[in-house]
């Protein structure tokens, strides 16, 4: 869980220093996986699989996790938008608009922020993340 969080941090920097060379791609695609890592982050701390593939890591971690567990539905959206910009960004014709790549980063470092507090969280009775307790 902690390397895929650093990952997620990693990604999320990554973002950032491609829009400050104007790659609205790029920044787009790193965005996305800051966000992706840190969803699969999540998904380990609870107790399930991360999934094969990235449509199994979103539905996982809005059915697991969003709905009715201790991630905010904002972040369940927020992932959504950016696989959405992803797409966009990495296999579509045109590109991503550099404003939308902006906003992208921005939410990228905060869904990483708002998962990596949800994990640290301390649970007195059981050492690990509220609402992230295995079955």
């Amino acid at each position: 869980m902690d390397d895929l969080m650093a990952k997620a941090a990693q990604a999320a920097e990554s973002a950032r220093v491609l829009l400050e060379h104007a790659d609205a791609d790029g920044a787009c695609d790193r965005a996305y996986y800051a966000m992706f890592d840190a969803s699969r982050a999540a998904l380990l701390a609870a107790g399930h699989d991360i999934g094969k593939t990235h449509r199994g890591v979103l539905n996982a971690f809005n059915d697991l996790l969003v709905k009715d567990g201790p991630i905010p539905k904002e972040a369940g959206r927020l992932l959504k938008h950016a696989e959405a910009f992803r797409y966009v960004a990495d296999y579509s014709d045109g590109t991503v608009d550099l404003a939308d790549a902006h906003n992208m980063v921005e939410q990228a470092q905060s869904f990483v922020i708002t998962i990596r507090s949800i994990l640290e969280r301390p649970d007195p009775g059981a050492g690990q993340a509220p609402g992230m307790m295995r079955p």
